[in-house]
Formats: C-alpha cells, sequence, structure tokens
C-alpha cells in the first residue's frame, strides 16, 4: 500500500510517499481502509518537526484521527464488524493500569501517529477499542474532525460551566476546534463572541453561530469585548492557541468571577499571567482533557449526522499532495481543517 513517511525529524519537505507493506490485524486488531484523515497543528505538524512533546518514534507514519471503513479483523474480533464505516480515537486508555484510575495518562497507551503507524496511508491497524461507528449520512471527511473535536469542545465547555445567557468568548474562530465550539456554545444558549486574527476568519465563526465577532489581528481584543458586553466582559473565554500576545488578551477580557479553560499551545505555550488581575477579579486558568466516556462524542456524531453540528473544512488533498497540506496547514491562513483522503 500506500503511505507517507516521516524518516526524520524536518520540514514538509521529509514527507516520502512510500510503498509500504499493507497491515495485518493483530489479535482485538482491525484494519481499516482510511477515506479520511486530518492535519493538526499540535500533532502532525509538531511530530513531524521534532517538537512534539510525546516522544515520537521514527520512522512514522502521521495521522492521529483517521476515518473509514473495516476491511479485515483480528483473533477475537467479530467479522460481521467488516465493512463497518468507523472513526479512530487516537489515543485511548486502557482504563486498569494505576494511572489511568488516578485519572494520568494512560501507562500502555500508544498513540496512532506518534509511536505507532497513523492513518496519513491507504490502511491502518488499531486496537478495536479504538474504533466508534460513524452514523448513516455523515461522511468520512466529517467525521474526523468531529470525532477529534466534538468531544474536547464538549468537555471544554462543561469545565467553563457555561450557562444559558452567560458572555463566552471563544478564540481561534475559524479553528477546527473553535469553529465546533462556538457551535456547541451557542446550541448551549451562551451569547458568543467570535474572534480570530482576519474578517473572513470572524466571518467563519459568525457563521457558525456567534452573535459578535472580533478581528484581533486590528482591533484590541479585551476593548473590544467590553464594548459588546457593556462593560461586563466575558463570563468564559475558550483559549487553545497559547499565544502571549493573545493570551494577555483575551485573559483581561474576563468578567469578575470568569473562567479561562485551555486545552491547547500550539502558539507556544508560554504566557504571560497577571497574578494581580486574576486575584483582583477572582477569575480561574484552568485546563482540560477530553471527555473519558463516549456519550458527548457519540451525541457530536448524531448530529453532524443530522445537520445539526458541521465540520469547516477548509481544503482536501489526496495522499501524494501531503506536503502542500502540511505547508498550508504550517502557513496558517487555512480556514478550518485540511483533510487529506488517501483512498
Amino acid at each position: 500500500m500506500r503511505a507517507i513517511v516521516i524518516p526524520q525529524p524536518g520540514g514538509p519537505e521529509v514527507l516520502a510517499l512510500r510503498d509500504v507493506a499493507e497491515p495485518k490485524p493483530g489479535p482485538s486488531e482491525v484494519v481499516l481502509r482510511v477515506g479520511a484523515v486530518s492535519v493538526n497543528r499540535s500533532y502532525d505538524l509538531a511530530v513531524r518537526a521534532g517538537t512534539s512533546p510525546f516522544n515520537p518514534s521514527y520512522p512514522l507514519t502521521p495521522g492521529v484521527d483517521p476515518s473509514g471503513e473495516i476491511v479485515a479483523v483480528g483473533d477475537g474480533v467479530d467479522r460481521a464488524r467488516i465493512g463497518q464505516r468507523v472513526t479512530v480515537l487516537g489515543m485511548v486508555r486502557c482504563g486498569k493500569c494505576e494511572p489511568c484510575q488516578a485519572g494520568r495518562r494512560c501507562l500502555h497507551n500508544k498513540p496512532i501517529g506518534v509511536q505507532a503507524p497513523g492513518g496519513c496511508a491507504e490502511h491502518v491497524s488499531v486496537d478495536e477499542l479504538q474504533v466508534r461507528p460513524i452514523p448513516d449520512g455523515l461522511s468520512y471527511a466529517d467525521a474526523t474532525v468531529i470525532s477529534r473535536h466534538g468531544a474536547a469542545a464538549t468537555a471544554q465547555i462543561a469545565t467553563a460551566a457555561l450557562q444559558p445567557g452567560e458572555w463566552v468568548l471563544v478564540m481561534g474562530a475559524a479553528g477546527g476546534l473553535g469553529n465546533i465550539l462556538i457551535q456547541l456554545a451557542a446550541m448551549a444558549g451562551a451569547k458568543v463572541i467570535a474572534a480570530a486574527g482576519s474578517a473572513a476568519r470572524v466571518q467563519a465563526g459568525l457563521d457558525a453561530g456567534a452573535a459578535f465577532g472580533i478581528d484581533y489581528g486590528r482591533e484590541d481584543l479585551a476593548k473590544r469585548v467590553m464594548e459588546i458586553t457593556d462593560g461586563r466582559g466575558a463570563d468564559a473565554v475558550l483559549e487553545n492557541i497559547g499565544d502571549p500576545d493573545l493570551f494577555k488578551g483575551a485573559f483581561a477580557s474576563l468578567a469578575m468571577g470568569g473562567r479561562l479553560v485551555t486545552m491547547g499551545y500550539h502558539g507556544g505555550g508560554i504566557v504571560p499571567l497577571d497574578v494581580k488581575h486574576l486575584h483582583l477579579k477572582r477569575l480561574r486558568v484552568l485546563s482540560v482533557a477530553p471527555a473519558k466516556g463516549d456519550a458527548d462524542l457519540m451525541r457530536c456524531l448524531q448530529w453532524g449526522a443530522e445537520g445539526k453540528l458541521t465540520a469547516l473544512i477548509a481544503k482536501t488533498f489526496p495522499l501524494e499532495e501531503t506536503i502542500a497540506a502540511h505547508r498550508l496547514a504550517e502557513r496558517g491562513d487555512a480556514i478550518g481543517k485540511i483533510i487529506i483522503a488517501p483512498s
């Protein structure tokens, strides 16, 4: 089969399209014919560049979130699963080891696309525990985006304890996560302010259901939030960028008792924190990991099939154009997710 291989860390040019052995399913494993996989800044770009904190193993095929059709199963897997359309959770806890029980990183977790072959290939083999069914009517590309960000967005909103009628500022409105956050926050009855770095990216947030938009590339973020909220500020800020300048403005946008929730750091991750402001306004800064259960994910996938939740996709590339896909993702000007369609 054809697969993208990262022989060693480097720029997009290190990505090599190679003929490799087609995977065989081991016990409890399934093999997918991959229909779609996304390009993620925090995983794919960092793994390729050698800056990932997850200790990648090279040579490596990237791709943490493939969706596709099961074409083979290993021992212990019901053969009736062959032909099922599924999406893959790139990182799954075993649920049994001591760190899992304590809510820490699983001892046995071996994330695909990072420490095991990923989905940027025509076929990928994964543990049956990692696959979830795709509802009828939902494409592989949409399933990949929603499975990558739906449960995470739900967890972030829950951690923010967002209530109907509250003001929420969503940073990175044109990104895959930010766009889904806007939709879910609006569905929850919040008053959403979409913030992004250009007029076109702000418009994507407004199209997703935000009531107001801010172009932080040319506007003072905190000042505009205060104007929009009549001086109150945002009750919650969903900040997944980790850029020092943007974080400062987002933090200053919070209302008294406000909550800033973060689960992303592709902007660098080292940010200033005004502790005096934190104390005087009784603010909270919280981190969150994706929800442990499947209920949020399956609900989001079903909403996707029903047209209630949409995946914002910038462009789809064939496997042989993965270098171009990485270059586009690296520029940071795409509106929505970048998809690779291997099959």
